[in-house]
């Protein structure tokens, strides 16, 4: 049974700043999230198309990610709103590293780009451990 990790209308909302690849660091693509950040969409053509692609990149994400008791979109909202202080952390009951980024500001700013590559791993990860076994 699919599980949905991952949702279509937040993926849009994202693709409208995607020349920036928020969409695709979103959906666990980070490397093109990377070269999308630097060439702005990849020189915007690459944005466009990508609202085509969208779907299909929530479909790719859905199989990846692990579904559990942490939601991926409130994850992603709180990193992209609130990053700088850790809000997404706390969430994740990530409290160490939590306080770290609300007094460091994410670590200078480098912590929140291994969080957007990271993220979706390791809400995957927690949501993994929070299941029951068998």
């Amino acid at each position: 049974m699919k599980q949905d990790t991952h949702s279509v209308p937040l993926g849009y909302i994202l693709w409208i700043f995607g020349f920036m690849g928020a969409h695709r660091f979103y959906y666990g693509r980070p490397i093109t999230g990377t070269i999308w950040f630097f060439t702005l969409g990849f020189f915007f053509i690459g944005w466009i198309v990508d609202f085509f692609l969208i779907p299909s990149m929530d479909a790719a994400a859905d199989r990846k990610y692990s579904a559990g008791p942490y939601n991926y979109n409130v994850a992603w909202i709180l990193l992209t709103f609130l990053g700088i202080f850790g809000v997404h952390r706390f969430y994740l009951g990530r409290w160490i590293s939590g306080i770290i980024w609300l007094s460091t500001g994410g670590l200078f700013a480098l912590g929140l780009l291994y969080d957007l590559w990271k993220l979706n791993e390791i809400v995957s990860e927690d949501n993994a451990k929070a299941l029951p076994l068998g």
